[in-house]
């Protein structure tokens, strides 16, 4: 019987298998995923706008003006019986002519003259032997602010209501202001529209807070006592008051608007040479 040999075959080693291959992403930067993130982008950036803008009245609604309550004159005689009083007494504050408040076009008031934020005010200039002094309110970042006597242009200065106590005098020394929303507050010596908005912020004020005006030599201190708010009508508020020593800022409210007046009052404190 023969003999038969077997050999024994030789291993062959498995190989791994073949990695998968790459797929390829389609590239972010594709104009069809820019189309797509764009809606999105402008909605955000639209409400953020609109916040910004709308936030300031709505703080102020909501939180300042709850610090003040609104002033209201109270007659000291009756409503029912002011008809029967006779029309003899002189009027404190003489109709102006409606043309006075008007803009360069003739139709609208313009918010940059001041006689037209109390549109029933004698706003007739008085004599005075200096025309301009300066205001500063270090609370609100407010340096060297130039006061005018008389003046009307809001755009170009503050301006002090004809008529009314110089500062240092007996009676209320009354400043118009001019105020924008309160992110475009920018109340900086450099900046050329400063007085657009450099009473945004006054009703932030407390009571304690200093003003500093420098007249003629003399730096008068006033401190913070009150604030209030009135309608464009209510001009009892430029009214004098000789018992006192005082000064009133006034300016548009809620800060942006034309809709009142905020007014802050403030007590003089002490006068010291320059």
């Amino acid at each position: 019987m023969p003999l038969v040999r077997y050999l024994k075959a030789p291993v062959v080693p498995r190989l791994p298998p073949p990695p998968p291959r790459p797929v390829e992403l389609p590239s972010r930067s594709h104009p069809h995923h820019l189309a797509r993130l764009l809606p999105p982008a402008l909605i955000t950036l639209g409400s953020l706008l609109v916040t910004t803008a709308v936030w300031p009245i709505v703080q102020y609604q909501l939180i300042l003006r709850h610090q003040w309550q609104p002033v209201t004159f109270v007659s000291p005689v009756p409503l029912t019986e002011l008809g029967s009083l006779p029309q003899t007494y002189p009027v404190a504050y003489p109709p102006t002519p409606q043309v006075a408040g008007l803009s360069a076009q003739g139709s609208e008031p313009s918010l940059f003259d001041a006689k037209t934020w109390f549109p029933e005010a004698d706003f007739s200039p008085g004599p005075k032997p200096i025309t301009t002094y300066t205001l500063n309110i270090p609370e609100l970042d407010i340096d060297s602010a130039q006061v005018v006597i008389d003046g009307r242009d809001l755009s170009q200065s503050l301006i002090h209501f004809p008529n009314t106590a110089l500062p240092g005098q007996s009676g209320t020394a009354v400043i118009f202001g001019h105020s924008v929303l309160r992110q475009f507050y920018n109340p900086v010596v450099t900046n050329k529209q400063r007085y657009l908005s450099i009473f945004s912020k006054i009703m932030t004020l407390k009571n304690d807070d200093l003003i500093y005006l420098d007249y003629h030599g003399t730096r008068y201190t006033y401190q913070v006592k009150d604030k209030v708010e009135v309608k464009p009508e209510d001009v009892f508020i430029l009214e004098q008051r000789y018992a006192f020593n005082e000064l009133k800022l006034i300016t548009c409210v809620p800060e942006g608007t034309y809709l009142r007046r905020g007014v802050v009052i403030a007590r003089l404190l002490q006068a010291s040479p320059l």
